[in-house]
């Protein structure tokens, strides 16, 4: 079924961006629409970083068009920041600081005000146990650090969520735990586009995949497809030949 274009919050289309003979993207054309969560896949060097980076306004298109939400980040790019939040692989926050220390300072940077008790709901929301609220983040695993920085986003109220590589580096349970908050964050309309190497979490978590090699859109696999097919065979098929490590 195809999506109503109101549904639609990432659009990238047609995008192309050099770095002297290289030619990072080469025409991707995808979307992500409301309450969805789109894994990206790719070999290293396929252009998913570059996608990123395009999108939160990092680096400039040589051409194509991109909006966040009906926002072009490279015409107004604090707007299109606000519609949005990026989860990298290594979540940066303040570590002699507490999680919730993190959350109330990082919103206030935003120039978003809530109560101790509202910051407080946000981070059992996404799961943080609550003996770690006033912990410094110094001690906390990825999988906490990655929650922290998801309740930032929630406290922004952004529309569109970008994740690099959120599951590498943890352990299956830690993994499982945020496959279920991202099923939870899709259920509240959030658009989730996620940029990883785990084929396992992807046919698990994703509501569509789309699988890039050298700067284009080889492939977009369907909720019903992911389903049915071997996942890793798709994949291996569609980049043969590319540098995998």
């Amino acid at each position: 079924m195809m999506a109503k274009q109101s549904d639609v919050v990432i659009t990238i289309n047609n995008l192309k961006k050099q770095f002297g003979d290289y030619q990072a993207l080469n025409g991707l054309s995808l979307n992500v629409n409301k309450g969805e969560i789109l894994a990206l896949l790719g070999p290293n060097g396929a252009g998913k970083t570059t996608t990123i980076n395009c999108l939160l306004g990092f680096l400039k298109p040589d051409s194509g068009e991109i909006s966040i939400a009906g926002i072009d980040p490279q015409q107004d790019v604090i707007t299109a920041r606000k519609k949005i939040a990026y989860i990298p692989e290594q979540v940066a926050l303040y570590p002699r600081l507490t999680g919730i220390e993190n959350l109330i300072y990082f919103s206030k940077m935003a120039q978003i005000e809530k109560t101790e008790l509202e910051f407080k709901e946000l981070l059992k929301f996404v799961g943080l146990p609550e003996h770690a609220f006033s912990k410094q983040v110094a001690g906390y695993s990825k999988g906490m650090r990655q929650k922290v920085g998801i309740a930032i986003a929630l406290a922004k109220n952004a529309q569109a969520l970008i994740l690099d590589e959120p599951t590498s580096g943890l352990d299956p349970s830690a993994s499982h735990e945020f496959s279920h908050l991202l099923k939870k964050l899709a259920s509240q309309g959030v658009a989730i586009l996620m940029a990883t190497h785990d084929l396992f979490r992807a046919q698990e978590d994703a509501h569509r995949v789309a699988i890039i090699n050298q700067g284009q859109l080889v492939d977009t696999l369907g909720f019903e497809q992911i389903k049915q097919v071997q996942l890793e065979t798709v994949y291996l098929e569609h980049i043969k030949g590319a540098v995998t490590c």
